[in-house]
């Protein structure tokens, strides 16, 4: 879903300043926006804007204060994004102001001769003025013991030291104007708090006797701890006055539940109490010799002289998914869930592909991205990108391991100390590893090209490939070509659709793409407004008033509906649908249909034409769309909620029904919500909800639902509610290793009202990564990361490599191999006039051959099932003799056992005029030593080749006859019989 594209851009990171120094950096960190971010040396700061890419601010400490309080080590923005802490090298935190001035530009254009004038456009996201800001020493803070990690909360910071090992909490300074005649003037600290690392104020740890290496707070009122032992932890703050009460900020993802804590200032001195309560949620066994003897001996890296390889080095929460991703010291990265109360998840180890066996390193660097979809890594000597499934989208390990080093500038691809995602997912910053003789040039942005159902699964987005880059959109055209150009991975199938660059300039960057069902409408909306595209026209329209653009934003989601385009927007804190033409010209006049609802829009899903509005406070309203002669409207049916089902709203990702047939036809649409069977993924985890009886009460109606989870930590789904055959009302899901199939997955009755699993159907592994399932062709369609890398090239090239895998002889076996024949024939029968459909079968024929024991000579009923099932058509002889000589000899008297005697097949083809298949027998026959000393069948195929006029055919024939009689008396023989002439066979 994310591939690397391009090269990697690199940023010139030494000030053009006089007296700038040209140091290492040690590390970057976005701002909570992530529109900005700051580079650290051992005594620069400077703050520098995404895009573009340049320099806004910079800060120099002196010598004097270097001496006193230490050398930068780690820099922190604050959640509001006005102060920076830098952590230094001694007991001390330098604190920063970051004061914002809008109405400055921080860059002025020089003055250009009126003849040498030029226009320049400005890029994705260059539209708005360097806004500029100034940074200046606020002050500095002495802590109580050295500072291994800073966390920046909203109203204070919490930092771990060592000596003694503890856990410290600081309001920010404050600040009074009230008795100063309007100057400000800090006020003293108050409420600070300490917690020592041991056994009775943290009871909860495995080991007392640690420090904490890494704080982090994934969510409000949630933080991640790493220890020096390499454990992790997932702790929060409780409050207690009597009693133990939660006093947090916001709502906090607690042991596998949703909790609501409160923020607020806490005072020491008060009667108030404070404990940390936390869990383990990475741990590992030591040792018994290790138990016994061990002595912690601390260096300046604080580790223990027992290493183990499952060490936690790093942590990275996906709030989205639930998941939790552990770096270790020995290069793994691990997957577990949140921890849920009474069930224990098991980690499991991420594989990422080395075939050169390169050393990766401990992992240094961790973080998902803003749509939880990806995680980026980095690695000692490496970098990787991994989806939530554990696949490895990619990495540097795949480059050709004697790249020269020395003229390679892009330094990442020999390790990553730092990164994150830049707005919008489109790009990873990162900071490669020191290199002593290279102090400029240390930034490198790498771009990336993803799935549109990263930001709005719809069904409609899945019926294509459909890619979203930084400037454009690629859509895949394979599915209008002929059926060779499918499958032929040179083809050049995807049309690249360049975005206008003006609005792309003023609102990247883009949010959501849409699709039309049909592939040839294209919606995109960025940070406002929208555009949209037809691919009949190859025209874009955008709004022609730059004020209506800027006026909304969608939020939501965007849909086609034929040429309608339904956009979810917001705006000035109101929430609306929208209804536009793709044949009017963009404006608020121009809009068709306006509907106002009460709360934010999840997620938007469209079913013939019910379109189904979940909101953010967790309620489905369902609409019909009614087309006029001269207007569209869209009509309220009612809402249902879905509180006590789905705990986090923000979380939904798909949405999908099914109405029974007999509703449809002769319900009314009011009561179709009650009788929906309703198909949603929540996070990861695939859910269908079954409707029981409805219980009426007066004025209300309630609906209550049988729960089937499908599987969880599932990418992507595809449903195909009018699919071919018996793959209508099919579900296929992602799983990160294979596509798993749910066959009448819509249509399955509930044995229960508890939750239960079902389990697919099919399970289809791949070796790429899938966007988009061609129903009518039988093939699924993906792309793989390829990389580029020479030694005559000082940079490395990414692109991505279109990737195709048949479908039908997956879900072929499954019907045969339970006895269903005539199931399996009706499926076939969509499929015969494709061209690769021989291929299909032959490929289906080969997995049941080579599945059998070769030891066992008794005929398998599988196998049976599949030759009755070939029976059935015209292409079986051929599927039989291709799958044979595919096949390793010793399993052919099994495969012809339930076949039949190839030299009744061979005879079956002889007088039916199947020649060339009647050739491919002959080598059956001859392995089989049934061929006679006469080569009495080759020269009577000989003779048929020849009243064909098949001169090609006959050549085949005499080399064979030459090959299996080197003295040429087979063949001397063969023209004899014939009245051939070997003049006769020449061009």
């Amino acid at each position: 879903m994310y591939f690397p594209t391009s090269a990697a851009r690199q940023l010139c990171t030494v000030p053009a300043l006089p007296d700038a120094k040209s140091e290492p950096l040690l590390c970057i960190e976005p701002s909570p926006r992530r529109s900005l971010f700051c580079a650290l040396t051992r005594s620069q700061l400077t703050v520098w804007r995404v895009r573009p890419s340049a320099p806004l601010a910079y800060l120099a400490r002196s010598e004097m204060s270097l001496n006193k309080h230490g050398d930068n080590l780690a820099a922190s923005w604050s959640p509001d994004g006005s102060r920076i802490v830098i952590q230094t090298s001694h007991p001390y935190l330098v604190l920063v102001t970051v004061e914002y001035v809008p109405e400055i530009s921080a860059y002025h254009a020089p003055e250009i001769a009126q003849g040498a004038q030029r226009k320049f456009l400005a890029g994705p996201g260059e539209a708005q003025a360097l806004q500029s800001l100034s940074l200046a020493f606020e002050g500095v803070i002495r802590t109580e013991g050295h500072v291994i990690s800073v966390l920046a909360c909203k109203h204070y910071m919490i930092f771990s030291t060592t000596s003694p090992p503890a856990i410290q909490r600081i309001p920010w300074p404050a600040y009074d104007d009230s008795d100063s005649g309007g100057h400000l003037v800090k006020k003293s600290f108050g409420g600070c708090n300490t917690w020592i690392l041991n056994e009775e104020e943290v009871p909860w740890l495995v080991d007392p006797d640690v420090t904490v290496t890494e704080i982090q707070q994934p969510a409000a009122g949630v933080e991640t701890w790493i220890t020096s032992d390499g454990r992790v932890y997932v702790v929060r703050l409780q409050e207690s006055k009597n009693s133990d009460s939660t006093c947090d900020e916001g709502d906090a993802i607690g042991f596998g539940e949703t909790s609501s804590l409160q923020e607020g200032h806490s005072n020491s001195r008060s009667e108030h109490q404070h404990h940390w309560q936390g869990t383990c949620v990475h741990h590992y066994e030591v040792p018994r010799w290790v138990q016994k003897s061990r002595r912690v001996e601390r260096g300046d890296s604080g580790r223990p002289t027992y290493v183990d390889p499952r060490r936690a080095t790093r942590v990275a929460v996906n709030v989205k998914f639930s998941l939790i991703a552990v770096g270790t010291i020995s290069g793994n990265v691990e997957f577990a869930t949140f921890p849920i109360p009474g069930n224990a998840s098991q980690p499991e180890a991420v594989e990422v592909p080395n075939s050169s066996n390169r050393p990766r390193g401990e992992v240094l660097t961790m973080e998902w991205s803003s749509d939880g979809y990806v995680l980026a890594v980095g690695w000692q000597h490496g970098w990787g990108i991994i989806s939530i499934g554990g696949r490895c989208l990619a990495s540097n390990f795949g480059a050709d391991g004697n790249l020269d080093k020395g003229r390679l500038q892009d330094l990442f691809m020999h390790g990553a100390r730092d990164l994150f995602w830049g707005p919008g997912n489109f790009e990873l910053v990162a900071l490669p590893n020191p290199r002593p003789t290279k102090t400029d040039g240390q930034i490198f942005i790498l771009p990336f090209a993803k799935s549109a159902t990263t930001s709005q699964l719809s069904p409609d987005n899945t019926r294509y490939a459909f890619l979203q880059l930084d400037d454009r959109a690629l859509v895949y055209r394979g599915a209008d070509q002929p059926d060779m150009s499918v499958i032929n991975p040179e083809s050049d199938v995807w049309q690249h659709i360049k975005i206008p660059q003006p609005y792309l300039a003023s609102n990247w960057p883009i949010r959501y793409s849409a699709l039309s069902n049909d592939g040839r409408l294209v919606a995109v909306a960025g940070r406002r407004g929208l555009v949209h595209y037809s691919a009949t026209s190859g025209r874009w329209k955008a709004f022609a008033n730059f004020d209506q653009e800027q006026s909304f934003a969608v939020k939501g989601g965007l849909l086609w509906f034929h040429h309608v385009l339904i956009a979810a927007i917001e705006m000035a804190k109101s929430y609306q649908i929208r209804l536009y033409s793709r044949d009017l010209e963009l404006s608020d006049q121009n809009a068709l249909y306006c509907e106002a609802i009460a709360s934010p829009v999840v997620i938007l899903s469209l079913v013939d034409n019910s379109l189904l509005v979940y909101t953010a406070d967790n309620m489905l309203s369902h609409y019909l769309i009614v087309p006029t002669s001269d207007a569209i409207r869209l009509h309220y049916c009612g809402s249902i909620t879905f509180n006590g089902v789905i705990a986090a709203p923000s979380t939904v990702r798909v949405l999908s029904w099914m109405i029974p047939s007999a509703q449809k036809q002769f319900g009314d649409p009011a009561d179709d919500l009650a009788v929906a069977t309703v198909l949603l993924m929540v996070g990861g985890q695939l859910v269908l909800l079954r409707p029981r009886k409805a219980c009426f009460y007066p004025g209300n109606q309630e609906v209550k639902y049988d729960m089937q989870i499908f599987a969880d930590r599932i990418e992507f789904c595809w449903i195909h509610l009018r699919g071919i055959g018996a793959l209508e009302n099919s579900l296929w899901g992602y799983d990160g290793r294979g596509l798993r199939v749910w066959l009448n997955a819509l249509t399955m009755e509930s044995p229960s009202s508890t939750p239960h699993r079902i389990k697919e159907s099919v399970n289809i592994p791949l070796d790429f990564y899938p966007l988009s399932v061609l129903m009518d062709k039988g093939i699924i369609i993906g792309a793989e990361p390829e990389l580029i890398a020479r030694n005559s090239l000082s940079f490395v090239i990414f692109r991505q490599a279109t990737s195709s895998h048949l479908f039908l002889h997956h879900i072929l076996r499954v019907y045969l191999e339970s006895g269903q024949v005539q199931e399996a024939v009706q499926l076939a029968a969509q499929y015969q006039n494709l061209v690769f459909f021989a291929h299909a079968l032959e490929v289906l024929l080969h997995v049941i051959v080579e599945s059998e024991d070769p030891g066992g000579f008794s005929p398998n009923a599988s196998l049976s099932a599949v030759i009755e099932f070939l029976d059935h058509f015209d292409v079986a002889l051929d599927v039989v003799v291709g799958c044979a000589r595919k096949t390793e000899v010793t399993r052919w008297r099994r495969l012809f056992n339930v076949v039949g005697n190839p030299q009744k097949l061979f005879e079956t083809c002889l007088s039916t005029g199947r020649l060339k298949t009647a050739g491919s027998y002959l080598l059956i026959l001859h392995n089989l030593e049934q061929l006679g000393e006469s080569n009495e069948d080759v020269i009577r195929l000989l003779r048929s080749s020849l009243d064909a006029q098949d001169w090609q055919l006959c050549r085949e024939l005499l080399r064979f006859l030459h090959s299996v009689d080197d003295t040429g008396v087979a063949l001397r023989h063969a023209l004899v019989e014939t009245g051939l002439s070997v003049e006769e066979l020449q061009p």
